[in-house]
């Protein structure tokens, strides 16, 4: 067999540009590069393999200013080219690679591919403990990648290089499998990245992984079939897997030809454009009215590539129907199974385009439940705009009438990004997508400071694409510096940012369960009291983003703020519009509720009358399906 010398560091740079994925004939790289911040970990070794080999091979360096965000670029990235490629990350020994575990978790909990490769003690542990090593007491071969064990989809630590030739095939497996991917965790001792080997050539051969479609097992298709039959008030919660699958014309055509309203989760809302006339718009605690009735008596509800999380279900009170039945239309068994459901294990567009073969000759939905679907989604639709419209001389701007105008200026084919605090709720009952990639939100993990290193990702996954990333005043604080990334990589985007003074969401949470204000808002300590309830500190954050080195704008009001949207459109570049919006002035719920315990035992009567309307929800909570 040929073999070639080289370093495990060398041979995995030459294997990772190798990489393809293929589905429905179009091919493109697994691996689109490698996000790195170097240490003493991973310098000599990744560090020097990407520099020697990267450009030969096509496989680019990308240089963040933190960990973590680095790698939520790649989930963003990969989230946005659904699934079919991503980044590679290598962080060095200790706290750079600590830095990751929180995206790590956001990518599986999103069943987002991210491959990450943090550097590790010495395999051969003489220098003992080396520079930033974690020493156990007992274990003496753990380290602080443990930690990435139960956060990853698939974890191993190098220890030879001949491991690589087992580990890496089967690392791509699992990136490349739709029911299994998530976080891919490849730990590397800094001595063995540096150690050489006799590869087969073999090894670096081109290899193409086909994104397997599955077709649904005919005896669940069956099932699933007489269950939409005998349906009188059938609904549709379409996720995140129905974007992944690119099955919106799928869908689009079995909800026009058996009239079956559609609702949309976080991860699903864009499949079917606002407008589309079956598009009932969000479901559950942060959904709209139409959807959450239809919801409330649905007698069959097909989940398309959904998990049906607690912001879906309302906390299992938005399905009140005593006979409802489920049909989990899942790539994954793991989720096809939930709620009890018929397990339509399959990928959604060719479950979909089965379903709708089957039921070609079905009569559909009564005529009275699709007039019902229509007034029902026109009373929804006339309640967005209301929410969204600007209202003329109103000191602070309203969060809900922000997100219209900004809609309003970039359209509904721009990809609208954010992740946490009150703005995911507000975009998702009031943005109007109009596009599959229109709507971009990380709610699996909610986590803040995902969203400007997400624009980031957006823009490398679809240069020429215009992004608008919605990020509140908390969240910016949080992780601001991918500005800099951005700006040094010539890209383009535009940043809303929307500043309540803080946490304004949790505030808002906080007071809705009884508790006065407390510790969420943005204020100095107050030396009578004890609290941070003292007087407001002031953050100019724009100027803090144009010391990175984007246009900044502060509109004051919304002609302003409509001036300063259509500036910012046609600029080039990091753009980021500060608005101040009012804390209290927020969007309603529509008959859905979030279950947060509420203290059984309080002095507070606020807290008190919490409680029994806490108790009130919990009568509804749907304990088995």
């Amino acid at each position: 067999m040929r073999t070639q010398r080289l370093t495990v560091a060398q041979a995995l740079v030459r294997f990772l540009a190798a990489q393809y994925t293929e589905r429905d004939g179009r091919k493109e790289r697994l691996i689109a590069g490698v996000w790195a911040i170097f240490g003493h970990g991973n310098v000599a070794g990744l560090g020097q393999a990407l520099e020697e080999y990267g450009d030969e091979v096509g496989l680019p360096t990308y240089r963040p200013q933190n960990e973590q965000a680095m790698v939520h670029a790649a989930i963003a990235y990969a989230k946005h080219k659904n699934r079919l490629s991503t980044f590679a990350c290598t962080a060095s020994v200790g706290p750079g690679s600590t830095n990751m575990l929180t995206a790590a978790a956001t990518a599986t909990v999103n069943r987002l591919p991210v491959l990450l490769l943090p550097s590790d003690y010495f395999a051969n542990r003489l220098p003992d403990p080396v520079l930033q090593q974690l020493e156990h007491p007992t274990e003496h071969d753990v380290s602080v990648n443990d930690a990435f064990r139960p956060l990853s989809r698939f974890f191993t630590r190098i220890t030879r290089p001949s491991q690589l030739l087992s580990a890496l095939p089967e690392a791509m497996r699992v990136l490349t499998d739709p029911a299994e991917t998530g976080a891919v965790t490849i730990a590397l001792p800094e001595d063995v990245q540096t150690e050489a080997y006799d590869w087969p050539e073999a090894f670096f051969a081109q290899r193409v992984w086909r994104v397997r479609r599955p077709v649904p097992e005919p005896e669940a298709l069956a099932e699933a079939v007489a269950l939409l039959k005998q349906a009188r008030r059938p609904l549709i919660v379409s996720g995140g897997g129905t974007l992944y699958a690119e099955a919106s014309e799928a869908l689009a055509a079995l909800a026009e030809t058996l009239g079956l309203p559609v609702c949309e989760t976080q991860g699903g809302k864009g499949a079917l454009p606002w407008n589309h006339p079956w598009c009932v718009g969000p479901i559950g605690a942060n959904g709209g009215t139409a959807a959450n009735r239809l919801a409330r008596e649905a007698d069959v509800v097909l989940a398309v590539g959904t998990r049906l999380a607690d912001f879906t279900t309302a906390s299992k009170t938005a399905f009140q129907h005593p006979g409802v039945r489920f049909i989990g239309l899942n790539v994954a068994p793991f989720d096809a199974a939930k709620a009890n459901g018929v397990m339509l294990v399959a990928d959604a567009r060719r479950g979909l385009e089965a379903l709708l073969e089957a039921l070609k000759r079905h009569q559909g939905s009564p005529a009275a439940y699709r007039a019902e679907v229509a007034r029902l989604k026109r009373e929804w639709d006339e309640t967005v705009t209301a929410y969204r419209t600007p209202k003329p001389g109103k000191n602070p701007m309203a969060q809900a009438e922000v997100i219209g105008l900004v809609n309003e200026v970039y359209g509904g084919k721009a990809t609208v990004i954010c992740a946490a605090g009150s703005l995911p709720g507000d975009l998702l009952k009031l943005w109007r997508p109009e596009d599959p990639k229109g709507y971009h939100l990380e709610y699996g993990f909610s986590c803040m400071g995902y969203e400007i290193a997400a624009g980031v990702g957006v823009a490398l996954a679809e240069p020429g694409r215009e992004v608008v990333v919605f990020v509140g005043d908390g969240s910016y604080l949080m992780m601001n510096s991918e500005i800099v990334t951005a700006v040094a990589e010539g890209l383009s985007f535009t940043v809303v940012l929307v500043d309540n003074r803080a946490f304004g969401s949790i505030r808002g949470l906080q007071m809705s369960l009884g508790s006065p204000s407390f510790n969420n808002e943005l204020r100095r300590r107050n030396p009578k009291t004890g609290r941070t309830d003292g007087p407001p500190v002031q953050v100019d954050f724009a100027k803090h983003a144009e010391a990175m080195g984007a246009l900044v704008w502060q509109p004051q009001n919304y002609a302003e703020l409509e001036k300063a949207l259509k500036e910012a459109r046609r600029a080039q570049g990091v753009r980021v519009v500060v608005v101040p919006v009012s804390v209290d002035d927020r969007v309603p719920s529509f008959e859905g509720w979030w279950d947060v315990p509420v203290a059984e035992i309080s002095n507070q009567p606020a807290v008190k009358q919490a409680r029994r309307e806490y108790e009130a929800h919990l009568a509804k909570q749907r304990r088995y399906f």
